[in-house]
C-alpha cells in the first residue's frame, strides 16, 4: 500500500510517499517556509509524488499531522488530507505531532522521552512516551518549568523544538536528544500506514485557542427588527 503523508503543523511544509511493502520511503520533500502552507502544499505534494515516480491515483491512504502546532497550518493540512482522501476514495488518518516526535525517539534510544514543541507565549506542548514508544501521559500545554519537572520525575530525556527551552529553565541538567523544530515526515507516513480500522476522519488537535482573536469594540450595534 502506498501512503501519502502531509505535515503543515509546524514551520515546515512536507509530503512523503511511503510503500508498506519493505517499509520504504519512495519520495519525500520538505521545505522550511514559516508561513504560506496553503500556497505551497500542493506543489510539495506533486514534488514528492514525482520523486517517488507514482501517480496520485495509486495512493491508498493519506496521513496528516493534526497538531498540536500552528493553528492555521494544521487546518490547511487536515483540509487537504480530507479532500484528497475523498477524491481518491481512501482513508485519511490523523497523526499527533507529539507522537511523530516521541514514539520513534523513545524506541530508537530505548528510554523514556518527553516530546516538547515550542508553543510560544511562555508554554510548550508536551507528552511523555515510554521506552517502547507507548504514550505514558496525555498531551498538555504547560510552562517549561513544569515540563522540566515532568521529565525529571519520569527520568525522561527531551526531544523536539521545545527541548532547549525546557532544559534552560530546569533546576538540574537535562538530557536533550534533539531540539529540531521539524517533524520527520517519513515517521508520519509510517505511523499512518500502521493505523488499523475503524478509521476516523482527521480533525485538528488543539491544546489551546488561537493566538489571533477578533478585536472587541468594533461591532456595530444591531437595531431590533420591528414585527410586521
Amino acid at each position: 500500500m502506498l501512503t501519502l503523508a502531509i505535515d503543515t503543523a509546524t514551520d515546515t511544509c512536507a509530503a512523503c510517499v511511503h510503500e508498506s511493502v519493505g517499509d520504504r520511503v519512495l519520495g519525500a520533500v520538505s521545505e522550511e517556509i514559516g508561513r504560506g502552507h496553503v500556497e505551497r502544499l500542493m506543489a510539495v505534494i506533486d514534488a514528492a509524488l514525482a520523486e517517488a515516480s507514482v501517480e496520485i491515483g495509486t495512493i491508498g491512504r493519506v496521513g496528516v499531522t493534526v497538531g498540536p502546532g500552528s493553528f492555521t497550518g494544521i487546518r490547511v493540512g487536515v483540509s487537504a488530507a480530507r479532500g484528497l482522501a475523498l477524491a481518491l476514495g481512501c482513508p485519511a488518518v490523523g497523526i499527533s505531532t507529539l507522537e511523530a516526535i516521541g514514539i520513534t525517539t523513545a524506541i530508537s534510544h530505548h528510554r523514556s522521552v518527553l516530546a516538547v514543541i515550542d508553543a510560544k507565549r511562555g508554554e510548550v506542548y508536551a507528552q511523555l512516551f515510554a521506552p517502547d514508544g507507548k504514550a505514558a501521559g496525555k498531551a498538555v500545554a504547560i510552562a517549561p518549568e513544569r515540563a522540566a519537572e515532568l521529565a525529571a520525575g519520569a527520568g525522561a530525556a527531551l526531544t523536539g523544538s521545545g527541548a532547549s527551552i525546557v532544559a534552560a529553565g530546569a533546576s538540574q541538567p537535562m538530557d536533550v536528544l534533539s531540539d529540531t523544530a521539524s517533524v520527520a515526515i517519513g515517521t508520519v507516513a509510517r505511523l499512518a500506514a500502521l493505523c488499523r480500522p475503524p478509521f476516523e476522519s482527521p480533525k485538528p488537535f488543539y491544546l489551546r485557542g488561537p493566538d489571533a482573536k477578533p478585536q472587541e469594540g468594533f461591532a456595530l450595534a444591531r437595531k431590533p427588527v420591528a414585527a410586521r
